[in-house]
């Protein structure tokens, strides 16, 4: 509908923006900057069978990823998507972008949240040279609506994923290459916008008092485990799995030990 607003599609395309399988306890995933919902087939597929699993894609994977939103605009998304999914509440999985909307979402709307799982994220904001970094390299790309550069996609491999990876898994990397390079440029632009100015909230973390797993890999050197280390002592019930041979898309790159971190988690708690 012309007048439906973003966060209103999350109600009424539901079907459109998810793939849904299972019954039980509610498991919503959010994914990170240049994924999609595709990337959590590995855990949707491990949990099926007892539990009902969520993947949906956030606005920058949809026809609404322009003009410009926060993460609290996709806070407001993910609400609007429990409605559309007829659940009341359920354990939020978020993998790097989607953990930082997944613990805005957990304060902004405590009484729908069983839990959490937050995969290769983190609580502070990106250090500001960083922040620089990435705002100079899709600055040029704010009204393009053609696909972003093949270079573009390809370089963002070393951020995505980790040196074993892009070692031994090349049909996973050439994978999402050819899919980054089919996104348009103001996308990506507004995608990486939502978060990149985002404020610190480790301070407002044990307002949080649901069972966390975070879940990291080893490899990740875009958020290196350490900076996700924190929210342990923050978190009033959390515990970390970190993830070998694995870099910051871990339940890609190593899905089985992040499957059973995941299930033995939901398992114990839920």
């Amino acid at each position: 509908m012309e007048d439906e607003t973003a966060t209103e599609m999350y109600r009424t395309r539901t079907d459109a923006l998810t793939t849904d399988v299972g019954e039980g306890q509610p498991v919503v995933f959010a994914h990170g900057t240049l994924m999609d919902r595709t990337m959590f087939a590995p855990q949707l597929e491990a949990l099926r069978d007892e539990y009902r699993a969520v993947a949906y894609d956030l606005r920058a994977r949809t026809d609404r990823y322009a003009p410009g939103y926060d993460l609290w605009d996709l806070v407001d998304d993910c609400d609007a998507l429990l409605d559309g999914i007829g659940e009341e509440s359920a354990v939020i999985a978020g993998m790097s972008m989607g953990g930082f909307m997944g613990l805005r979402f957990a304060l902004e709307y405590p009484e729908r949240v069983d839990g959490l799982v937050l995969i290769d994220s983190i609580a502070a904001p990106h250090p500001n040279e960083e922040r620089a970094e990435y705002s100079a390299l899709v600055e040029p790309y704010e009204d393009v609506l053609e696909p972003m550069p093949r270079e573009i996609a390809e370089g963002s491999t070393a951020e995505l994923f980790g040196e074993t990876t892009l070692e031994e898994n090349r049909e996973l990397v050439e994978t999402w290459v050819d899919r980054w390079a089919t996104y348009p440029g103001k996308a990506v632009y507004y995608e990486l916008n939502s978060w990149l100015g985002r404020a610190d909230v480790t301070d407002r973390l044990s307002e949080i008092d649901v069972p966390t797993l975070i879940v990291h890999g080893e490899e990740d050197s875009t958020l290196p485990p350490s900076r996700a280390e924190p929210m342990l002592e923050e978190l009033p019930d959390a515990e970390m799995e970190r993830i070998p041979a694995a870099g910051h898309s871990s339940n890609l790159e190593q899905a089985g030990p992040v499957n059973d971190s995941i299930r033995a988690f939901l398992d114990e708690r839920f």
